[in-house]
């Protein structure tokens, strides 16, 4: 007599994927399974069909599939084990199953090709400016090997709660955010692999107790590692918001980081040009680092222009002080600037929410 489906189901539920950390029936990766006699026959999709995991998988199946029929005491004859590619991108197979977050309305990653061109500023003037305009946003610092928003936040003399599993996000200047900054000694420098920084981005994901948002804008670190695709894998993001500062060196590295959002299939939802130009006590404007480069950079991509940001001293103190809202204080000229790139990030991103499955999370 064969093995029963449930006891096959049961066997390959033992064998986990290293790229997701799920085993392969929860993961959807058994795709069939068929018996003829004590023959059986399993079909595996990878994300690639020369994935080097076929040879793994396939010893693996196999030992657990003779384990179970021991176990069962039933024969099994030959098992054949054949693979088909996915070829779906990284967040599309996100899109496609359940989210971890669903009762976020619109997840936007902010990102950057290289650091030192103020994504966290841009992510924070984003998510307190579309605050400002009644929506409810949320901040999360993905930066985990140098997150900035403890400082410029404020957050310093604020202590990390938890609530029935769960970690409870700041409250502060209209919006909620969470920092792994507030989660380890100031000082500390996190030296860590990938599989620890894939770990610790998605506790402070999909284990803070956002609420309903309509908004949850995601700073990211600099460059296109391991931050960006666990986060397109584990989220179902809307979109990306580049950032770059006008000089060619700054566009070279945010044409990378273009790239690869689009390779993980993650929509682009326009650039913005950071510290553009300054103006002067005078009111003459100084274009310090070669203003309009980075929407020369978008119109050859065929990329939105979500907007230009001077640079002002004042943002600087902000920052420092962890007050942005001070930000639109300074004078009509930056709080034209920030309400523009705000606008414009809802023009592109749209107004529409896509029905969402829902997962207990525990």
């Amino acid at each position: 007599m064969a093995l029963q489906p449930s006891n096959l189901r049961k066997a390959l539920g033992t064998i986990i994927d290293p790229e997701s950390g799920k085993d392969i029936v929860t993961a959807g990766m058994v795709k069939d399974i068929k018996t003829e006699g004590d023959a059986i026959s399993i079909e595996i999709e990878l994300i690639a069909a020369d994935s080097p995991m076929q040879t793994r998988f396939t010893e693996q199946i196999e030992q657990a599939i003779r384990t179970t029929s021991q176990e069962c005491q039933e024969h099994v004859g030959a098992i054949e084990v054949t693979f088909v590619a996915d070829t779906r991108s990284a967040n599309e197979r996100v899109r496609d199953e359940t989210n971890p977050l669903p009762n976020v309305k619109k997840i936007i990653a902010v990102g950057a090709g290289k650091g030192g061109v103020g994504k966290s500023t841009v992510a924070t003037i984003l998510a307190v400016g579309l605050a400002r305009q009644g929506n409810k946003v949320g901040l999360l610092d993905g930066d985990i090997y140098g997150p900035s928003m403890p400082t410029m936040l404020g957050l310093q003399q604020e202590e990390s709660q938890a609530e029935e599993g769960f970690l409870l996000p700041f409250k502060v200047h209209g919006i909620e955010a969470m920092t792994i900054g507030k989660l380890v000694e100031p000082d500390r420098a996190l030296i860590w692999r990938g599989p620890r920084a894939h770990s610790a981005f998605n506790q402070l994901a999909t284990q803070t107790k956002w609420g309903e948002l309509d908004y949850l804008i995601v700073d990211l670190p600099p460059g296109t590692g391991d931050v960006p695709l666990s986060l397109a894998q584990l989220l179902p993001l809307s979109g990306a918001v580049i950032v770059c500062t006008p000089q060619v060196v700054a566009q070279d590295d945010a044409r990378r980081a273009v790239r690869m959002f689009q390779q993980l299939g993650v929509p682009i939802l326009g650039l913005v040009e950071n510290m553009s130009y300054f103006v002067a006590d005078d009111g003459k404007e100084y274009d310090i680092f070669g203003r309009g480069g980075g929407e020369q950079m978008a119109s050859a991509m065929n990329l939105e222009y979500l907007g230009s940001i001077p640079i002002h001293p004042d943002m600087r103190i902000a920052a420092d002080t962890g007050e942005p809202l001070k930000n639109w204080e300074i004078n009509d000229t930056m709080s034209n600037a920030f309400d523009a790139v705000c606008n414009n990030l809802v023009s592109v991103a749209g107004n529409s929410t896509p029905d969402r499955p829902t997962l207990n999370v525990h």
